[in-house]
C-alpha cells in the first residue's frame, strides 16, 4: 500500500500498518509526540489499523487536532481520578473543547472548587502509574449490559440512542473504562501540563428539562510554559470581565426581575449613544436610510417569512384580540413590510434600509452571560434590496464598511463563508448563484477566508466576520447574508428598464451585530479604558478644595458647552484621593483647578496615561481635545 503524507512525500508498505506504527517508521520522535492520525480527512485514533493507499497526517499536540486528542486524554484522566476519590459518581460526557476540556458528573456529594486541588493531585498518579490506554469494542446489546453493570445510566442512555447492529467503542487506563469514540493517546505518560480551572452547572444534554449535572472544567498543554501563558491570560481576563467593569465602572446592570435583559445605567448609556452616533454618521455616508419597525408583528408575518416553523422555540409569543402575534427575534420582515409600502423602480435599487431594532429570542437560562448573551439586544441591522447585476458590488462594499469599522477599534479578524445548512429552504440552483456571488467577491477583494459548511442561515448563505479581541478570543460580529427566499416568499417586486416586473435580491447585514454584545466586547478590549471619543465622562474636574468649586463650575460649563462629557468632583477629599478615584474610573483627562489655575486663567491637565501634561489655557485644552474626538483617535 502506498501512503501519501502531509508534505506530499509517499510511504509504501507491503503489509498493514496502525498509524503509530507509521509514526515510528518515519522517526521515533514522531512517534513518541504522535497523538492522532488524519486518513483521507477523517480523524482517527492512534491505533487505526491501515490496509490500503490513503492520504495520513500524524498530528502532535502542536496541531489543533493533536491538542484535542491529548486533552480528550487528559479529561479521562480527570475522570479516572474523580471516580476513586468519589466511587457513587456517575459519568455523563467529557470532550475536549476550544480551549481545555470538561466533564459532567452527576454527584450526590458536593463537589466544590476546593476540592479541585485534591483532584488533580489524584491525577497526578494517574499520569505517573503511567497506564497503558486500550480501545475495545462491543455489540451495542453487550455495550448497554456492560454500562449498566457498572451503573452508569448516563452512559446507558447514550449507547441507546445509536443505532442496533452498531459497535459500540471503548477505552481502558488501569481500573478506569469509558464509553468513548476517541481519539486518545497511547497511555497517561505523555500528559505534561494541565489545571482543573473551574465549576460550574449543565442541564444533561443541555435540556434545561433534565437534571443539573456538575461540570468540571480543565486545561491542558503539552509544555509547562504554554500553560503557564494560559493561565496568566485568564487572571487577566478576569480583570478585564465586562461584568466586573460594568459595575465597576457604573455601565450597566442584570436585575433578578428580568434575567438576559440587560439596563444601561447613566455612563453606559453615554458609551452606546457615542458608539451609535459614530454608526449613524457612518451610515449616512454611506447611503443608508435609518427606519424604525414595530417590536410585535402577526404570527402570519412570521410564517410568511418562514421563521415560525425554522425558529419559534427562540420566540416570544402573545395574543392579542385572541390572534397570535410574537415579538420580534430579527428585524428583517420589518423591512420587507416598508420596501413593499409603496412601488420600487430599478432606479431606486440599492435600497439600503438600516435600523437599530429591538429584538427578543429566548435563550435558555443556564447560557445567559452579561452582555455577551442576553435575551434582549439592539441588532444594528441593514436590508438591502438589489438587482442581480448589483449584487457583487454591494457585497463588496458592505464588506469594506465593516473593515473600516473593526480597523477603528484595533480589532484583527477572520472571515469565513458559510453554506448551506440541512434545515434551509429554497432551490438549489438559488443557493449555487447566492455562495458563488459571495465567494466571488470575497476572490475579487483578494480576501483571504475559510469554509464553513453548513452554517450558513436557513434563508442564504452568508459571510462572517470573526474579530479577535486584546486576549486572542475571536467573536462572530459582523455578516452578510445573501437571501433569494424572503423576497420570493413576499412576492417583492421592482419595475426594471424593460418595465416589465421583476423580484429583487436582498442582503442582510450587520457590522456590529448585538450592539450590547459589541459594547461588552469594547469594554474587555479596552479594559474599561475607552479612547476619548467613546469614553462616558471624557473629562473630570477636580477642585483642589471647596475655594475653587466656583472656578472648577466655570471650567466645567465651558466643557458641556463645547459638547465634552464631563463632570466635577465637589467632595470634601484631598486632591491626591480624587486623582486616585478619577483614574480608577479610568477617565482619559483630569483637570486640577486650585489658586494658580483660577488667577491665570488656565487648568492643569493629567492623562490617565501620561500623567501630568502641566498648565494648559483652557481653551487650548477644549481645541486639543475636540480634535482628538473627532479623529476618533486610540490613547
Amino acid at each position: 500500500m502506498i501512503i501519501t503524507l502531509k508534505d506530499g512525500s509517499k510511504k509504501e508498505y507491503d503489509k498493514p500498518l496502525s498509524v503509530i506504527d507509521i509514526a515510528k517508521d518515519i522517526s521515533e520522535g514522531l512517534g513518541r509526540m504522535a497523538a492522532c492520525g488524519e486518513v483521507n480527512g477523517e480523524i482517527v485514533d492512534l491505533r487505526h489499523e491501515i490496509d490500503r493507499d490513503c492520504t495520513l497526517a500524524i498530528h502532535t499536540p502542536s496541531d489543533p487536532e493533536g491538542l484535542a486528542a491529548y486533552r480528550h486524554t487528559t479529561s479521562h484522566i480527570m475522570a479516572q481520578a474523580i471516580k476513586r476519590l468519589y466511587p457513587d459518581v456517575k459519568l455523563a460526557i467529557g470532550p475536549s473543547i476550544a480551549d481545555g476540556f470538561y466533564y459532567d458528573i452527576d454527584s450526590e456529594e458536593p463537589i466544590t472548587p476546593e476540592d479541585l486541588a485534591k483532584i488533580e493531585a489524584e491525577m497526578k498518579k494517574i499520569i505517573k502509574a503511567a497506564y497503558p490506554i486500550q480501545r475495545f469494542t462491543k455489540p451495542r446489546d453487550e455495550a448497554i449490559a456492560f454500562m449498566e453493570k457498572r451503573n452508569e445510566p448516563y452512559k446507558v442512555e447514550l449507547v441507546e440512542d445509536l443505532p442496533k447492529g452498531e459497535e459500540i467503542s471503548f477505552y481502558e487506563q488501569g481500573e478506569f473504562v469509558d464509553l468513548c469514540a476517541g481519539p486518545h493517546l497511547m497511555s497517561t505518560k505523555p500528559v505534561k501540563a494541565f489545571k482543573l480551572t473551574s465549576i460550574a452547572g449543565a442541564y444533561w444534554r443541555g435540556d434545561e428539562r433534565n437534571k443539573m449535572l456538575t461540570r468540571i472544567y480543565g486545561t491542558a498543554f503539552p509544555k509547562k510554559a504554554d500553560l503557564e501563558e494560559y493561565l496568566n491570560k485568564i487572571e487577566e481576563a478576569k480583570k478585564r470581565d465586562h461584568r466586573k467593569l460594568g459595575r465597576e465602572l457604573g455601565l450597566f446592570m442584570m436585575s433578578d426581575e428580568g434575567p438576559g435583559f440587560p439596563f444601561f445605567l447613566p455612563k453606559g448609556m453615554a458609551l452606546k449613544n457615542a458608539l451609535l452616533d459614530y454608526w449613524r454618521g457612518l451610515h449616512v455616508k454611506n447611503h443608508y436610510d435609518e427606519i424604525s419597525t414595530p417590536v410585535i408583528l402577526s404570527r402570519s408575518l412570521w410564517e410568511t417569512s418562514g421563521h415560525w416553523d425554522h425558529y419559534k422555540d427562540n420566540m416570544y409569543t402573545t395574543k392579542i384580540d385572541e390572534e397570535d402575534y410574537a415579538i420580534k427575534p430579527m428585524n428583517c420582515p420589518g423591512s420587507i413590510l416598508v420596501y413593499e409600502s409603496e412601488p420600487r423602480s430599478y432606479r431606486d435599487l440599492p435600497l439600503r434600509l438600516t435600523e437599530l431594532g429591538l429584538v427578543h429570542r429566548h435563550e435558555k437560562s443556564g447560557q445567559l452571560h452579561g452582555l455577551m448573551r442576553v435575551r434582549c439586544f439592539t441588532q444594528d441591522d441593514a436590508h438591502i434590496f438589489l438587482t442581480p447585476e448589483q449584487m457583487k458590488e454591494e457585497i463588496k462594499k458592505v464588506a469594506k464598511l465593516i473593515d473600516e469599522v473593526y480597523n477603528l477599534f484595533g480589532f484583527k479578524y477572520h472571515v469565513e463563508l458559510s453554506t448551506r445548512p440541512d434545515n434551509s429552504m429554497g432551490s438549489d440552483e438559488d443557493w449555487e448563484m447566492a455562495t458563488d456571488a459571495l465567494r466571488g467577491a470575497l476572490d475579487e477583494m483578494e480576501t483571504d477566508y475559510l469554509i464553513n459548511e453548513g452554517d450558513g442561515a436557513f434563508y442564504g448563505p452568508k459571510i462572517d466576520f470573526h474579530l479577535e479581541d486584546s486576549l486572542g478570543r475571536t467573536w462572530q460580529c459582523g455578516t452578510i447574508q445573501l437571501d433569494f427566499q424572503l423576497p420570493l416568499r413576499f412576492n417583492l417586486e421592482y419595475t426594471g428598464a424593460d418595465g416589465e416586473k421583476h423580484r429583487p435580491i436582498m442582503i442582510h447585514r450587520v457590522l456590529l451585530g448585538s450592539v450590547e454584545r459589541f459594547i461588552g466586547i469594547l469594554i474587555e478590549h479596552y479594559a474599561g479604558a475607552f479612547p476619548t471619543w467613546l469614553s462616558p465622562v471624557q473629562v473630570k474636574v477636580l477642585p483642589i478644595s471647596e475655594k475653587y468649586e466656583e472656578y472648577g463650575n466655570q471650567v466645567l460649563d465651558k466643557l458641556q458647552n463645547a459638547k465634552i462629557r464631563a463632570e466635577i468632583d465637589l467632595r470634601s477629599e484631598k486632591i491626591g484621593y480624587k486623582i486616585r478615584e478619577a483614574q480608577n474610573q479610568k477617565v482619559p483627562y483630569m483637570l486640577i483647578v486650585g489658586a494658580k489655575e483660577e488667577e491665570d486663567g488656565c487648568v492643569s491637565v493629567r492623562n490617565r496615561r501620561k500623567g501630568d501634561l502641566g498648565q494648559k489655557e483652557l481653551e487650548g485644552f477644549i481645541k486639543e481635545i475636540k480634535e482628538e474626538i473627532r479623529i476618533k483617535a486610540n490613547d
